[in-house]
């Protein structure tokens, strides 16, 4: 089947050029990307997380393989579902999806499920494609929509997406896709924000998960990033930097409610 986007014309331009023109402005010439396993990017409207979402890809190879792993906001279809069969349409053109690793992905967690449902209206996934698309001209895609998840879960659905991974033998971006903080003060939210990035620079999957859930944090992509955070490390991973982290009220000039953004990369 052919997704068509859903949040075009509203988180990023609908008109083809209009969103090649500004995910263009948000990629940074002068990177020099570098192999990662993992990209954590934030999702919200262009004019307010574009720049972040932008940084951070820049500086990572875009192979041609990546999974994108994101949170179910409208809590539709399957709680843990994949979608690899067909093709999933932007502005920018088609991506094909990738049943292969899909297959590989399902055949080792039966936590998982193919299913279209919780893609259909999801915008965590659907905003992150046009900049895999501008930086990896023949991306396949792989998306991933997950909801209320124990940590065990998380581990074990992680540890079967690095298994996969590793079974197509070939390079794969994941990309892990949330916000921090929702809707406190600029210093509340990065009080808070600063305890979650703490433990993903530390490589702490379940340190990630409990912290986040223990302090309160609502940051809406905890079950993608503990995910990916368990797949890195079970593919090798041996360290995770910062690239960017700010906030709605940079742009709003509200800074008594914000939406926190965080760009990091894991290799």
């Amino acid at each position: 089947m052919l997704r068509q986007p859903a949040v075009a014309g509203q988180f990023y331009p609908g008109n083809a050029a209009q969103l090649k023109a500004m995910v263009q402005g948000f990629l940074d010439p002068q990177a020099a990307p570098q192999p990662a396993l993992l990209a954590i990017s934030p999702h919200a409207g262009y004019i307010y997380s574009g720049g972040t979402a932008g940084k951070v890809l820049s500086q990572v190879n875009v192979p041609r393989r990546v999974v994108v792993v994101g949170p179910n906001h409208r809590g539709t279809g399957h709680g843990a579902a994949v979608m690899s069969r067909g093709q999933w349409q932007t502005p920018l053109g088609t991506v094909a999806l990738d049943a292969d690793l899909g297959g590989q992905l399902l055949g080792r967690c039966s936590l998982l499920a193919e299913d279209a449902a919780a893609h259909m209206f999801e915008h965590s996934l659907e905003v992150q494609v046009p900049f895999l698309q501008m930086l990896q001209p023949e991306l396949t895609l792989l998306p991933i929509c997950l909801s209320f998840l124990s940590f065990s879960e998380c581990r074990q659905i992680g540890n079967s997406l690095a298994q996969a991974i590793r079974a197509v033998d070939e390079p794969v971006l994941m990309v892990a896709s949330t916000d921090m903080t929702h809707y406190e003060s600029a210093s509340a939210a990065q009080e808070k924000d600063s305890q979650a990035l703490e433990r993903i620079l530390a490589l702490d999957a379940q340190g990630l998960f409990d912290t986040v859930r223990g302090q309160g944090i609502t940051m809406c992509g905890v079950l993608p990033t503990t995910v990916c955070l368990v797949a890195a490390i079970a593919l090798g991973a041996t360290s995770a930097r910062l690239v960017q982290y700010t906030h709605s009220g940079m742009v709003t000039g509200d800074h008594q409610q914000v939406v926190g953004y965080a760009g990091l990369i894991v290799s």
